[in-house]
């Protein structure tokens, strides 16, 4: 291989890796945003978010602020007590990861999609959209 195709090679392996490295601390982070949104963990979800995040609703409209969000895990800890939630990501690429998951409440289920844009180790933004009033797709 003449020498300009194998730091061409080099280079690409070596961008390739460092995507395939920040894809799995993405999912890494991911991982815990659910485990800890499932015990309502105010500390583990504060610091997995970042101070400027945007939480976007889409269903109701609302964008919350990290502070909304917090000061919302009271009233979520009463809905996802006895709960399970179940999800799986369908892609990630440059900084984004979509993610199919499944909320099963006591007294009902839901499917939602969310984004996330990790930056840094932390979510700076997250959009979540219903996709079915039941599991059944997931």
């Amino acid at each position: 291989m003449p020498r300009s195709r194998w730091k061409v090679f080099l280079a690409a392996t070596l961008l390739m890796s460092t995507i395939a490295r920040a894809s799995a601390d993405d999912g890494a982070i991911i991982d815990r945003w659910y485990s800890a949104l499932l015990v309502a963990d105010r500390t583990e979800l504060s610091d997995l978010l970042a101070d400027e995040v945007r939480m976007k609703l889409d269903d109701i409209g609302v964008v919350q602020t990290k502070e909304d969000f917090i000061a919302s895990i009271d009233e979520w800890q009463g809905a996802v007590a006895g709960a399970a939630i179940r999800h799986r990501v369908e892609k990630s690429e440059d900084g984004e990861t979509t993610v199919l998951a499944c909320y099963d409440f006591l007294s009902n289920d839901t499917l939602m999609r969310e984004t996330f844009t990790v930056a840094g180790g932390r979510i700076v933004a997250s959009t979540q959209t219903a996709v079915a009033q039941d599991c059944s797709a997931y």
